[in-house]
């Protein structure tokens, strides 16, 4: 029994190990999230009992070797709870110059914002890079910015007009949620108000949350250009103050198990020159000019 319980243990870890670095894709990004958020506590709780039975075997002197194996495969199986808690921040093993397809997109506003989080490394966008489905995910936020305000007032992107970076079909629209009050996060969603695009040129989808509620001006199934007004800002969701959440990815939200179940695509956005950039906290995202 002991080697079979080892054996599967063994088992699973190449398996979701191996799809994370090398099949990568959907595969990799669900084997991510099921090390970090649903197995690493289950091997917590397989390495305290391990623990425990191994000081009883060796008090019996009995044989514990296959407990040590179970003891270092459990902590093996355990370890990614660090980076769930954020005391490892390890990104997601995806390079963006070999993730297909990407997309460049207009801003969504039509004045200057910064980008709050962004790009492809951790210290430039900490909040998403560690996660699969929102590996070049974009938090955008506006002057004047607060971080210290109870007032959603204060902080300069929220109730500003949120535009259709790109043409596409509204495949999720939602508005019902109250907006929370700064720095509090009691939050009732992850996503809070949101629409969601579905790109027809790349059969991707673009996702745009933490909106203002009952602002939305359009619904499931409408076709929009780009420019379109779409509805405003808000503080709904998991948020700790108003701004925008913007990412590309492979799988259909409304659709999929889990957020995190999502394989994050590169996201860009034209500049000046009308070049594909990938901007970076602190940068200025120029407005939106047709």
């Amino acid at each position: 029994m002991n080697y079979l319980i080892n054996g599967i243990i063994c088992f699973v870890l190449l398996l979701l190990w191996s799809s994370v670095f090398f099949i990568k894709g959907i595969y990799g990004a669900v084997s991510w999230s099921l090390l970090k958020i649903f197995l690493s506590p289950i091997g917590c709780i397989i390495l305290f009992i391990s623990v425990i039975l191994l000081i009883i075997k060796i008090f019996r002197k009995e044989s514990i070797r296959n407990m040590i194996v179970r003891t270092i495969l459990s902590l093996i199986l355990a370890a990614p709870i660090l980076m769930l808690l954020n005391i490892i921040k390890m990104p997601y093993p995806a390079n963006v110059n070999e993730t297909i397809p990407k997309l460049t997109i207009e801003s969504p506003f039509k004045e200057d914002v910064l980008i709050g989080w962004g790009g492809d490394k951790l210290s430039q966008n900490k909040p998403h890079v560690i996660w699969a489905s929102e590996r070049w995910a974009y938090d955008i936020i506006a002057n004047p910015k607060r971080s210290d305000s109870h007032k959603l007032e204060d902080y300069g992107i929220y109730d500003m007009n949120l535009y259709a970076p790109i043409a596409g079909y509204v495949i999720g629209a939602y508005d019902g949620e109250v907006d929370i009050e700064p720095q509090t996060e009691k939050f009732k969603s992850m996503e809070g108000n949101y629409v969601y695009l579905f790109i027809e040129d790349t059969k991707t989808y673009l996702l745009m949350n933490h909106l203002k509620y009952n602002s939305l001006a359009v619904k499931i199934g409408d076709y929009v250009e780009k420019g379109t007004y779409l509805g405003k800002i808000g503080n709904s969701g998991t948020t700790s103050e108003p701004h925008l959440h913007i990412h590309h990815q492979r799988q259909n939200p409304t659709t999929t198990i889990h957020p995190t179940f999502a394989e994050g695509l590169p996201l860009y956005f034209y500049n000046k020159d009308r070049k594909s950039n990938m901007p970076v906290a602190g940068k200025i995202l120029k407005a939106f000019s047709k």
